[in-house]
């Protein structure tokens, strides 16, 4: 009898998507078809349901990402689209990538039965085990569903013509139960709104994932009538039809329901959230050596990476697939979003960085905004009220105070100072501004673009730079104009000058 439990409950710290082991890896017969064309009321929401977001990503994106592991490489993965068809498609291809999947259109929403058949055309001839996903199931590991799979094709000797995934609820309340014989063997599912009184006790429910033989399902699955009180085509109606008709179902019992339970409301998507919160930062601390000070404010995409004793302070926000690396510290209310961060990073209070890139050793912040590709070189210093957008600041060049650099490329060594404005925008395009190294550029400077400012210059404070600057010159004025020629000796790099004192002899002795 299939009663007893076939897998435990997964460690918190597992990879989510990690293949199944050897023994349950499903074969080259194994298509998958995932349930996504419902508009999923409960949720309250003009969006559809399987495009709602978890950790980053929509519903549909993380089952894609499980189906992937399961089929054969150049098998494509099935998804049945109904309703905001073209955006579910869009999520899809997004994680599958193109030809990754096969889409097929479900134009009335009647049920979990006319769901799958609406895929017949395309697997009836599949002499292969159909496993059926459902797009809201975001937390099922390809662990569970190979083991699921393995219990199919080996029940009693020589498979079953279905299995189903079944779970134990203290409150079972909403869901289809499983109904067995005097035996224990699966007789049936009925759901909550068909189900007599003595049904409804039943504690073992159906948790909408199957394991079909794609030959058999579809002839009972014809036989399907809505005779329920939803007016439906329920799919739980198969497995009852193979039973009537001699054939075997098996039941897969999983003890972890949180893994299998399907999100129907915003207040489900915010619990998984935090369960997805808690393992991963869980992760980090135990198997990355991430210091996270307060995980109960703290957020971190699944697919981030975070370097060894980088310290994390309460508020931060790290989203998608920023990577972080080791020895940097993280400061309160700090956001980085699909960024790349060096190792020995500082990155100072309510900063935010989005799809830009800082090398080692730099700082950030307080209150500083990186985006649109913007790159920091090792050592450079972006400080309080700065922003940089599309912009490269060399090794470290520096830009302190209430700034803005756009399109701006600021050489080695190069300070910015307060209160400097890269004039970019002309009212109908952007232009860019090059700053060479070795630069000073003085408070309150208004550079406007296109303009280049020369290697080991200066603007004087409130400069008007309209022209470009010769190299080692200084500009004043309004507009900037040149005042003087200044020497052209090179600045001795912090190398150059640890050179030079330790060949001195009289440095050495002091």
């Amino acid at each position: 009898m299939d009663t007893q439990p076939r897998t435990s409950q997964h460690d918190a710290d597992a990879e989510p998507q990690r293949r199944a082991d050897q023994s349950s890896q499903p074969g080259a017969s194994l298509d998958v078809l995932i349930l996504a064309a419902g508009l999923g009321t409960r949720m309250r929401s003009a969006t559809a349901k399987v495009l709602h977001k978890l950790g980053g990503r929509p519903l549909i994106a993380h089952v894609c990402r499980t189906a992937r592991a399961l089929v054969k490489e150049g098998r494509p993965v099935y998804v049945v689209v109904g309703h905001q068809a073209e955006e579910v498609k869009a999520a899809v291809v997004e994680e599958l990538g193109e030809g990754g999947a096969v889409f097929v259109a479900q134009t009335e929403q009647r049920g979990t039965g006319d769901a799958v058949m609406a895929a017949r055309e395309a697997l009836e001839n599949s002499n292969s085990t159909l496993l059926v996903l459902s797009g809201d199931v975001p937390l099922v590991r390809a662990e569970t569903l190979g083991a699921l799979y393995h219990q199919h094709r080996s029940h009693r000797g020589h498979g079953a013509a279905a299995t189903l995934l079944a779970v134990r609820l203290e409150d079972p309340t909403g869901y289809g139960r499983i109904v067995r014989d005097a035996e224990g063997l699966f007789e049936r599912i009925v759901e909550q709104k068909d189900a007599t009184p003595e049904e409804r006790a039943i504690n073992e429910i159906n948790a909408g994932i199957y394991c079909f033989e794609t030959r058999k399902l579809f002839p009972a699955l014809a036989r399907v009538q809505p005779a329920n009180a939803q007016g439906e085509y329920y799919l739980t109606d198969v497995p009852g039809i193979l039973r009537a008709d001699g054939e075997d179902v098996s039941v897969f019992v999983q003890s972890d329901a949180r893994e299998v339970s399907g999100i129907n409301t915003r207040v489900e998507l915010a619990e998984f959230e935090r369960a997805l919160r808690n393992r991963t930062l869980r992760r980090l601390m135990l198997d990355s050596g991430v210091t996270v000070i307060d995980p109960a404010h703290t957020y971190v995409s699944p697919e981030a990476q975070v370097g060894r004793d980088t310290v994390i302070h309460p508020g931060v926000v790290i989203e998608g697939r920023t990577v972080v690396g080791e020895a940097c510290e993280i400061c309160a209310g700090v956001r980085l979003s699909n960024s790349r961060v060096g190792s020995g990073v500082v990155i100072k209070d309510h900063s935010v960085v989005v799809d830009s890139e800082i090398g080692d050793h730099c700082s950030v912040g307080p209150f500083a905004h990186l985006r649109m590709n913007a790159l920091m070189e090792e050592g450079s210093v972006v400080g309080n009220f700065v922003e940089v957008k599309k912009s490269r600041l060399g090794r470290r060049a520096k830009s302190m105070h209430l700034t803005y650099l756009g399109d701006a490329t600021v050489g080695d060594r190069t300070n910015v100072g307060a209160g400097t404005v890269t004039c970019n925008y002309d009212g109908k395009q952007k232009h860019p501004t090059v700053i060479e190294e070795d630069v000073k550029i003085g408070s309150d400077t208004m550079l406007v673009a296109p303009v280049r400012v020369g290697a080991r210059s200066v603007t004087a404070a409130g400069a008007v730079v309209t022209e470009d600057v010769p190299p080692d010159t200084l500009v004043a004025g309004v507009p900037a104009k040149v005042k003087k020629k200044l020497s052209q000796e090179q600045p001795e790099s912090p190398e150059e000058k640890e050179t030079a004192a330790a060949a001195t002899p009289a440095t050495r002795e002091a």
